[in-house]
C-alpha cells in the first residue's frame, strides 16, 4: 500500500474537513476537562494531586506514544490507524464518563492519551499525502492549525456549558458522537496511504522513544511538587536524557530505524520543531494561568470564563490561515519570527494587569497578540517541518511535530506553574498569617488560589483581595518567562531558520515565472 494519486479537488477539501475534525476531538480534550476539575474535586472527594494526574494522565500516555503511533501510521495505513484510534478514543471517553473513583478516572484518562496518540500523527501524515501540490498543501495546514488554537476556547466553552446542564461525566460523553461522525466521513472521504517500503519493525527503538519521551514528561509533571533541584527530579532527567541517548545511537545504526534522527541536520526540521515547542510552551502556560485568573481572580463561573477565551480563538481561526500567505510574500523566518515576538508582546502586556484592569482593555489585548502570534509560527513552522520530509516519512515526521507540540506545552504548565507557585505561595501564606490566620490554615492556602481564597473567606477585612493580588503577581511572573521564551525563539529563528524553499538535496526551486520560491 503506497500514497494515493491526488484526490479530486473538491474531495481534498473534504478530507482536511474529516482530518480536522479528528484534530479537534483530541485538541480539545486538553482544555475540557479543566473547567470540570472543581466538580470532580467535590463529587470524587479528589486530591489537588488527584485533580493534576487527571489532567496529566491523559498528556503523559499521549506525548510518550506519539512517535509509535505515526509509524505505525507509517506501516500499516494511516487511516487504518485514525480510525482505529477514533474508535479506542469514543471507547475510553465512555469509561472515562462511567468512574467512581479517581483512580478509575485518571486511567480512563490514560488509555484516552493512548488512543489520542493514534490519531493525532495520522491526521497529519493524511494531509501531507492528500495535498500534494506545495501551495495548497500550506493552505491546508494553516487551516489545521487553526484547529488547535480554537481549541483553546472549544473546550472551556463547550464543558462550561455540559456542566451547567448535565453530571461531569458529559465532558468525555460528548466525544462519542463527534467520533462517531468522524469515523463515518472518514471512511465514506479519506484515502488510505502508507509508507511505500516496509521495513523490520524497530521494536528497541519504539520501546526507548516511549520511555525516553515518557520519562521526560514524567519529571516534568512532578518536577513543581518534588522540587525542580531534588533528586527525583535530577536523577528523572538524567535518566530520560540518557535512554534518549539511546535511542539516537540505535535509531544511527539499525537499517530500518524508527525515525531518522539526520532530519534534525535540516534546520528546517530542527529550528521548526524548536519554534512550535516554545510557542506551545506559551501557550499551555497561558492555559494554565487564564483559566484559574478568570474564575478565582475574576470570579466568573465556567462557562462565563469559557466564553472570555473566544477573542483568542477568533484570533488564531482567522490569523493561522492568513500566515500562509504572509510566509510566501516574505518567507518562513520572517514569518515564525514575528509570531514569537508577537506573542511575547503580548506576555508583555499581561505583565502590566491589575486587579482593576478592564476586561476589555489590556486583557483581551494581551490575548489577542497571544493568538496572533502563536497562528503565525504554528502552521508556517509546521509547513517547513513537512516540507522538509519524503513522502514514506509523513508519520514519523508528524509525530515529532506533535511530540514537540506536547512536550512544549507540558513544560510550559510544569514551568510556568512551577514560577507562578513560587510567587504566590509566600506571599499568601504570610500574608493570611499577618492577619490573623492560623498557621497550618495559611500554609494550606499556599497550595492553590482555590484554598487561599477559602481561607480568606473566614478574616475579616481585604484578605480576599491579598490573595487575589498574590495569585496575579505569580500570573506576572509567569508571563516575564513566556515573554522570555518567546524572544529567545525569535532570535533562534532569526539565526538559523532558512528563508527560502529547498527541496532535499537541491538548491532553492525556480517558480514557472523565474522567482525564487520562499517559504
Amino acid at each position: 500500500m503506497t500514497t494515493p494519486p491526488p484526490a479530486p479537488t473538491t474531495r481534498r477539501w473534504w478530507v482536511l474537513a474529516v482530518l480536522c475534525l479528528s484534530v479537534l476531538l483530541v485538541s480539545i480534550d486538553n482544555t475540557i476537562v479543566n473547567v470540570a476539575l472543581p466538580t470532580l474535586s467535590r463529587e470524587l472527594s479528589a486530591s489537588t494531586s488527584d485533580l493534576q494526574w487527571v489532567v496529566d494522565g491523559y498528556t503523559l500516555a499521549f506525548a510518550a506514544l506519539l512517535l509509535l503511533g505515526g509509524a505505525l501510521g507509517d506501516r500499516f495505513g494511516r487511516r487504518r490507524v485514525l480510525q482505529a484510534g477514533l474508535v479506542a478514543f469514543a471507547l475510553t471517553s465512555a469509561l472515562a464518563s462511567a468512574a467512581t473513583t479517581t483512580d478509575q478516572l485518571i486511567a480512563g484518562r490514560a488509555a484516552m492519551g493512548v488512543a489520542a496518540a493514534a490519531i493525532y500523527p495520522a491526521t497529519l501524515a493524511l494531509l501531507v499525502t492528500t495535498f500534494t501540490d506545495r501551495r495548497e498543501r500550506a493552505t491546508a495546514l494553516g487551516v489545521w492549525s487553526a484547529v488547535t488554537g480554537l481549541s483553546v476556547a472549544i473546550g472551556p466553552v463547550t464543558g462550561g456549558l455540559l456542566l451547567e446542564l448535565f453530571p461531569w461525566g458529559s465532558v468525555f460523553l460528548v466525544n462519542l458522537p463527534i467520533a462517531a461522525v468522524a469515523v463515518v466521513a472518514g471512511r465514506l472521504l479519506v484515502p488510505e496511504s502508507s509508507a511505500p517500503t516496509v521495513h523490520r519493525f524497530d521494536l528497541p527503538g519504539a520501546a526507548a522513544s516511549v520511555l525516553g519521551i515518557g520519562l521526560l514528561v514524567w519529571t516534568t509533571i512532578e518536577a513543581p511538587g518534588h522540587g525542580w533541584g531534588s533528586a527525583t527530579t535530577l536523577g528523572g532527567y538524567a535518566a530520560a536524557a540518557l535512554v534518549l541517548a539511546g535511542f539516537v545511537v540505535h535509531e544511527l545504526r539499525t537499517a530500518a530505524p524508527l525515525l531518522d534522527v539526520r532530519l534534525f541536520r535540516d534546520p528546517r526540521v530542527s529550528v521548526g520543531s524548536g519554534a512550535i515547542a516554545l510557542a506551545f510552551f506559551s501557550l499551555f502556560g497561558f492555559i494554565f494561568m487564564i483559566t484559574q485568573y478568570f474564575q478565582s481572580v475574576r470570579g466568573y463561573g465556567t462557562l462565563t470564563a469559557g466564553v472570555a477565551t473566544l477573542p483568542f480563538a477568533t484570533v488564531i481561526g482567522v490569523t493561522a490561515p492568513l500566515a500562509i500567505v504572509a510566509m510566501r510574500a516574505v518567507g518562513t523566518k520572517l514569518v515564525v519570527a514575528a509570531g514569537l515576538l508577537t506573542m511575547a508582546a503580548g506576555f508583555v502586556v499581561a505583565t502590566g494587569t491589575t486587579l482593576d484592569s478592564a476586561y476589555w482593555g489590556r486583557i483581551v489585548l494581551a490575548m489577542v497578540l497571544m493568538a496572533a502570534g502563536l497562528g503565525l509560527v504554528t502552521s508556517p513552522a509546521t509547513e517547513a517541518v513537512m516540507g522538509a520530509l519524503r513522502g514514506d516519512q509523513a508519520g514519523a515526521g508528524s509525530a515529532v511535530n506533535d511530540t514537540v507540540r506536547e512536550v512544549g506545552g507540558t513544560l510550559g504548565v510544569a514551568v510556568v506553574g512551577s514560577v507562578l507557585s513560587t510567587v504566590y505561595g509566600p506571599a499568601v501564606a504570610d500574608g493570611l498569617a499577618a492577619a490573623g490566620a492560623p498557621a497550618p490554615a495559611a500554609d494550606g492556602a499556599a497550595d492553590s488560589v482555590a484554598a487561599g481564597l477559602a481561607v480568606a473567606g473566614q478574616l475579616p477585612g481585604d484578605a480576599a483581595e491579598l490573595v487575589r493580588q498574590a495569585f496575579l503577581d505569580g500570573v506576572v511572573a509567569g508571563s516575564w518567562v513566556c515573554a522570555a521564551a518567546g524572544a529567545v525563539g525569535a532570535a533562534v529563528v532569526l539565526s538559523f531558520l532558512p528563508a527560502q524553499h529547498r527541496v532535499a538535496g537541491t538548491a532553492a526551486q525556480p517558480r514557472p515565472d523565474g522567482a525564487a520560491m520562499t517559504r
